[in-house]
């Protein structure tokens, strides 16, 4: 008896060691790096019809020249004369439009290889992430200092990126949201801790403060106030114990997601800010933002954010997750492939299982579906009252694809009533101006920045043909359909392999940040 339980114990000790054995390996085991291909000092685009996404007009039949990543000339087709020095790329037939901008997404330390191939296969060159560090490197998430590298690495030309357009600090959340061995001020309890945390983040190279759901009132108040005194603005949630029309007036520079209306025009909203379990009543109400929604109310809010020129993210893909996680066809995305084994099991199968059984129930049958088509009709009224609308996914939640979620939400604002050119403009000059950019981005005009996508087809006469995407330029690299190709590839690839998702395991159990979020 004692011999068998000695062999047991001994294959067991074997089976173990060697499975730590191979999971250290993994975690060590070097990742492939994404070189960029080489860059063209001259690029001559040929005869190729150009969409004005200011006017809607279309220049057809024009030549540009690309000399050093800017455009120099730009003429009818068969004025200019290229040499030999440039690289020819035949626009015949197709359209050009500038590189798309995604004003919402979350960027970790495994993006390089599981988002950047995609965004820039998808046409987006511009990058607005909401997501930070506090006052060390994290081993999920990433921070300023990463993306800042990452910029300074696109423009050297040794990294795969999109452009990183603007910081963010950490997700401002109250004392819950800061880890244990942080420093106190992060919870932003005190009143002297709101300039400790925006000189923190003024040395770390942040453009905005990040709020979120829980941030304390007096706390927030004073962010809003006191942030543009350090060069910085504060953009994210509404807290919830702000209302929308103070968080306008203190300066809140752009709100993100699609409730924002919602939650604040139905009967109940003083309730709800004060609710000691927000969640629990936010559920209970649900039905009764969406059934007893005041327009007038939401009109009101919508002329103060237009007076206040504060912009609107509304990510309209988390809700249409929420909506539609309990159906197959909606389940079953042949994105499904870029997206790591280990980010599917560990929290997109988790959120599927929760909405699907709420929207399967008889209490939340169709509420969560009524919710987000209630949101479309937000953005209508928005639109047409000229709040600033912005396109953002929330990359990387659940069913958000990098690259490839930028042209549905694109779609689903037209559906919401934008028309295809206010659509596009949401995700190239609005977004532009919003960063103070459109000195160099936004548009084809000589002396800009050549972030440029070339379409088979016109988004102005069918949106979906954002999605035709022939070539992209960024940082004076063409990248045409096989590069593009390899891009996809080359993260699929990367996705399905034992030692990554080894190492995002590894990343998320070493994450502080990631364990809070967790717990929450």
């Amino acid at each position: 008896m004692k011999r068998n339980i000695f062999s047991f114990l001994k294959v067991f000790a074997g089976i173990t060691l060697l499975l730590l054995s191979t999971m250290v390996l993994a975690v060590l085991w070097p990742m492939p790096q994404l070189k960029p291909p080489p860059r063209h000092h001259s690029i001559f685009i040929k005869a190729i019809n150009i969409i004005d996404v200011t006017s809607g007009h279309l220049l057809r039949n024009r030549d540009i020249i690309v000399r050093d990543n800017v455009i120099t000339h730009i003429d009818t087709a068969g004025v200019l004369m290229p040499d030999t020095t440039f690289i020819l790329i035949d626009g015949t037939n197709k359209f050009l439009m500038p590189g798309l901008w995604d004003m919402h997404t979350h960027s970790t330390q495994h993006s390089e290889w599981v988002h950047h191939p995609l965004f820039i296969a998808n046409g987006i060159t511009g990058i607005r992430d909401m997501s930070g560090q506090l006052n060390r490197r994290d081993s999920y998430f990433a921070g300023s200092r990463e993306r800042l590298i990452w910029n300074d690495e696109l423009g050297k030309n040794k990294r795969v990126t999109p452009r990183y357009v603007l910081q963010s600090s950490f997700q401002i959340d109250g004392a819950f949201s800061v880890p244990e061995g942080f420093p106190e001020f992060f919870k932003l309890q005190k009143s002297e801790d709101v300039d400790s945390l925006l000189r923190f983040y003024k040395n770390e190279n942040v453009d905005f403060i990040k709020v979120y759901d829980q941030i304390p009132l007096n706390g927030y108040e004073m962010l809003a106030t006191q942030a543009p005194k350090y060069g910085m603005h504060v953009a994210g949630h509404k807290p919830r114990s702000v209302s929308l029309e103070d968080a306008v007036s203190l300066g809140q520079k752009s709100f993100e997601h699609g409730r924002i209306f919602l939650t604040e025009c139905f009967p109940q909203a003083d309730s709800l800010r004060t609710a000691k379990n927000w969640r629990a009543f936010f559920s209970k109400a649900k039905a009764s933002m969406v059934n007893d929604f005041n327009l007038e109310l939401a009109k009101k809010l919508m002329h103060q954010m237009k007076a206040h020129h504060a912009h609107w993210t509304p990510t309209l893909q988390t809700l249409k997750f929420e909506a539609f996680a309990h159906e197959p066809a909606f389940l079953q995305n042949p994105n499904l492939k870029y997206i790591p084994y280990l980010s599917k099991k560990l929290w997109w199968d988790s959120d599927v299982r929760n909405n699907a059984k709420r929207n399967l129930s008889r209490d939340g049958k169709n509420i969560s579906a009524a919710f987000y088509y209630a949101a479309m009709g937000q953005i209508k009224v928005a639109n047409e009252v000229g709040v600033p609308i912005m396109t953002g996914t929330d990359v990387s939640d659940s069913y958000i694809f990098p690259g490839f979620s930028i042209h549905t939400e694109l779609e689903d604002l037209t559906k919401s009533g934008l028309s295809n050119l206010e659509a596009l403009q949401s995700a190239t000059i609005v977004p532009v101006k919003f960063v103070g950019a459109e000195k160099d981005y936004g548009t084809i005009e000589i002396g800009k920045i050549a972030d440029l996508i070339i379409l088979d087809k016109n988004p102005l006469d069918d949106i979906t043909y954002s999605k035709t995407i022939y070539g992209v330029i960024l940082n004076g690299i063409y990248y045409d359909s096989d590069k593009l190709n390899e891009l996809k590839e080359f993260t699929e690839s990367v996705s399905l392999s034992f030692h990554m998702n080894v190492k995002i395991l590894y990343s998320l159990v070493r994450s502080p940040l990631m364990r809070v979020q967790f717990a929450d």
